[in-house]
């Protein structure tokens, strides 16, 4: 059962975007000259009869202004939106509808309604294809990055298209290789190189090979239609020959002649591979063409999202919530969301041994024109043995929920209802400033102190709740009235954030920073501890770095510390950092 959202609505205070006013086009009237010749004009001559220079047909110069105009003012989060967001989803209609829009009010009901065309449930107030999109842009970047963001790579690019492979056949030093039958056979060294296989991909086919190959060995996978590519000896003549060449005391000349697409090699099955090269260039068409558009234009009511507030009645009902911030894109942010519930203020009903407490929960974050952005609502499931119920009293509850919001100011409006008890509802309400990570300045998430941390495997990024990345990340929150959240000394203190446009170099497409954390005593400013770690141990390549940490506190005295995670880089001359107080219980 879901909170009635009739009963439970809730609004939000944020900021507009500024809208860029229409020009306006004025002409003037040319008054016919005065007759020096004393003959009246013909009527043919009758000015009435002049073709109006407002509606004359405009010259390749003047329209070539009028669409550079245009490409002007699509600038700032629209651009991003375009260039970088929806860059290999957006079909070429839409991109195109998109270029013709002529005001920010209508940028901003396209972009509505162009989720609206994807969510594969119309009435639910999540967008399931929305936030997998954005999740997958952030796995993308946090895994693919090679000089360059992870998503405006090939691997990037096919991550986000499709989600993940069904199997990954990985080679990430390259060296020897045995060839299969179909590529000519024998051995070989390679470079590194990853085939991705899909099982099934919808207006694709069944069975996808995807190919990948690291030629530079900088951690820039590229997708290739040529399997030879791989090949490091192919150029070396007299090795990596295939069993064909070698049982035939042939070179390798007749793999470069006919200007085919591959370099294989001859063989039994030469003939075969060169009557599929057009099946390889149609299957690299189709995976990198926008994915069709599976659902129905839908028409976005706005009225529904422009109600005012409705007072909450009832006993009060306490939780805690926590709001961190986390780069997806440079016009796109993941908001991670965490709901804190504590058993006592629950109402459980006993059946059959067991206790039970449902809290019904609704969420919704608007702009300073009281437009809804994002809705969430759900059901926090409590279950207790009946016996053990008053020693769990104080156990914590915890919810979690990930928002995809563009940079700036919004309200979040949380609403929660004891099912068991219906008049016992609580209610929260707070600004939040989604950041803005500039380009070419270095960036931080939130510092994130968490009770739990740990990898994940593959299978369950995505379906389960507290996934950043490949990392189960379940944050600590302040239990009300206190503003740090407290850890016991049996318990490790574990933190994670990322670091966001670092100096690459551009001869070796590595990073070069120095990464320092440190906790310090908050009463006396003594550092208890102080350690570095090196980039290029936490990603060499990539101009985003992820730190990750567990750290046992058992020798820490109670009371209140801080940890202070700094970067310092070497190429950009910046140096940024973010900090977290906690208490040892």
């Amino acid at each position: 059962m879901m909170l009635n959202s009739r009963r439970l609505l809730v609004t939000a205070l944020g900021c507009g975007l500024l809208s860029i006013p229409a020009a306006s086009l004025g002409a003037q009237q040319n008054a016919a000259p005065a007759s020096t010749q004393p003959q009246a004009q013909p009527a043919s001559q009758d000015q009435s009869q002049q073709p109006d220079p407002l509606k004359r047909q405009m010259s390749d110069k003047e329209r070539y202004r009028e669409q550079k105009a245009l490409r002007q003012e699509l600038k700032g989060p629209y651009k991003k939106w375009l260039d970088e967001d929806v860059a290999y989803i957006i079909s070429d209609d839409e991109r195109k509808a998109f270029l013709n829009l002529s005001n920010d009010e209508e940028r901003e009901a396209f972009i509505e309604n162009f989720w609206l065309r994807r969510n594969p449930d119309p009435d639910s107030p999540e967008n399931e294809f929305r936030e997998e999109h954005y999740r997958r842009i952030q796995y993308a970047n946090d895994h693919f990055a090679a000089g360059k963001p992870g998503w405006k790579t090939d691997r990037g690019h096919i991550y986000i298209a499709f989600g993940p492979p069904d199997s990954i056949d990985s080679h990430p030093s390259g060296g020897m290789y045995e060839r299969p039958m179909d590529e000519g056979g024998g051995e070989t060294s390679t470079f590194p190189f990853e085939v991705w296989h899909y099982r099934y991909l919808e207006g694709i086919g069944e069975n996808i090979d995807i190919e990948f190959v690291d030629t530079c060995q900088c951690g820039d996978y590229h997708f290739t239609i040529d399997r030879s590519e791989k090949d490091a000896l192919k150029y070396v003549p007299g090795a990596g020959l295939t069993e064909w060449e070698e049982m035939n005391h042939q070179d390798k000349t007749d793999r470069f002649k006919g200007g085919g697409l591959e370099q294989l090699g001859t063989g039994p099955m030469g003939g075969a591979n060169q009557g599929k090269e057009f099946d390889r260039i149609e299957l690299a068409a189709k995976l990198f063409a926008p994915p069709p558009v599976k659902f129905k234009d839908l028409e976005t009511d706005l009225d529904e999202y422009n109600s005012t507030h409705k007072l909450l009645q009832g006993p009060v009902f306490p939780f805690d919530v926590r709001v961190d911030y986390v780069k997806v894109t440079d016009s796109m942010d993941m908001v991670p969301i965490t709901l804190q519930l504590r058993n006592r203020d629950i109402t459980f009903v006993t059946k059959d041994g067991v206790s039970k407490g449902e809290v019904h929960v609704l969420g919704r974050v608007t702009t300073i024109m009281h437009k809804v952005v994002q809705t969430f609502e759900n059901t926090v499931e409590v279950e207790e043995p009946s016996e053990l119920l008053d020693q769990a009293r104080d156990r914590l509850n915890v919810y979690w929920k990930e928002l995809p919001l563009q940079p700036g100011l919004y309200r979040l409006d949380i609403a929660i209802k004891d099912v068991n008890n219906p008049d016992h509802i609580g209610i929260y309400g707070k600004a939040i400033d989604v950041p803005t990570f500039e380009d070419e300045k270095l960036g931080v998430s939130s510092l994130i102190l968490a009770d739990q941390m740990y990898t994940v495997p593959s299978r369950q990024i995505g379906e389960d709740n507290f996934i950043i990345g490949n990392t189960f990340v379940r944050p600590r929150v302040a239990v009300t009235p206190a503003t740090v959240v407290s850890f016991k000394r049996n318990q490790d203190l574990n933190f994670w954030m990322q670091f966001y446009n670092l100096g690459i170099n551009e001869a070796t497409k590595s990073n070069s920073a120095t990464v320092t954390y440190q906790i310090t005593d908050a009463a006396t400013g003594t550092v208890i501890l102080d350690k570095q770690l090196d980039s290029k141990d936490l990603g060499a390549h990539s101009d985003q770095l992820t730190v990750e940490k567990s750290l046992p506190i058992a020798g820490l005295s109670p009371g209140k510390y801080k940890v202070t995670v700094t970067l310092n880089d070497a190429i950009s001359k910046q140096e940024i950092a973010q900090s977290a107080p906690f208490v040892v219980e």
